[in-house]
């Protein structure tokens, strides 16, 4: 029988056979649990994680899209700051839709490259 997570993680294994991220242009993964949803840069190469955002540090109280856009401004916030310009998206399985897209979005206005 094929479960969401079963199924997520077929897609996630195929995504992830396609996307790497470099020092100089890493891969943004994102999670989204039932409350909460982070954020990621990653080097693939050399294993290490660049800069990262959560919505744990979000203190206002929010809907789960708008928290969204605030964690996607956060990370190209952090990533700029990091000195990283462009990225590749990675939606760890997920459907581009709702909270995911929206992330994407935001981090896209604040002026990360996809």
């Amino acid at each position: 029988m094929i479960t969401n997570l079963n199924r997520r993680t077929r897609i996630k294994a195929h995504i992830r056979h396609k996307v790497t991220g470099t020092a100089q242009k890493p891969r943004m993964t994102v999670f989204r649990s039932n409350t909460q949803i982070y954020a990621q840069l990653i080097d693939d190469v050399n294993g290490v994680t660049l800069a990262s955002a959560s919505s744990l540090g979000l203190k206002e109280k929010v809907t789960k899209i708008e928290q969204a856009a605030k964690v996607g401004a956060l990370v190209a916030k952090v990533a700029q700051e990091a000195g990283i310009t462009e990225v590749v998206f990675d939606r760890n399985g997920y459907l581009y839709h709702g909270r995911v897209k929206q992330l994407a979005d935001a981090a896209r206005e604040a002026g990360l490259k996809f």
